[in-house]
């Protein structure tokens, strides 16, 4: 062991531990930071389709109320509509049933 050992050895072995605890450090926040980045993506896809739902209702309701109103004047027309608002309200009501994520149980 040479003097330059004897002086530097020490302080080579601690930057070394240094360096292993940063290491271990950058990598638990890598993994941390795509975990996040995972659940971030989830919830864009989850507003993505929830929005989707929504513009569908909507298109669907319109459609239904300027049926209607165009079928005033005839009763069977309107019975018939009205049959097919309530199987609309309830397909749309399953729909938000089955796709709403639960919440978490603590």
């Amino acid at each position: 062991m040479g003097f330059a050992d004897f002086i530097f050895g020490p302080i080579l072995a601690r930057l070394d531990r240094i360096e292993a605890k940063v290491d271990s450090l950058t990598q638990k926040e890598e993994a941390r930071h795509m975990a996040l980045q995972d659940e971030l993506d989830a919830l864009a896809a989850q507003v993505t389709e929830n929005t989707n739902l929504e513009n569908s209702a909507i298109t669907l309701i319109q459609g239904l109320a300027d049926q209607i109103a165009n079928a005033a004047d005839d009763p069977t027309e309107v019975a018939a509509l009205s049959a097919r608002l309530k199987s609309s309200a309830e397909a749309l009501a399953a729909a938000i049933t089955a796709n709403t994520p639960q919440p978490p149980t603590p």
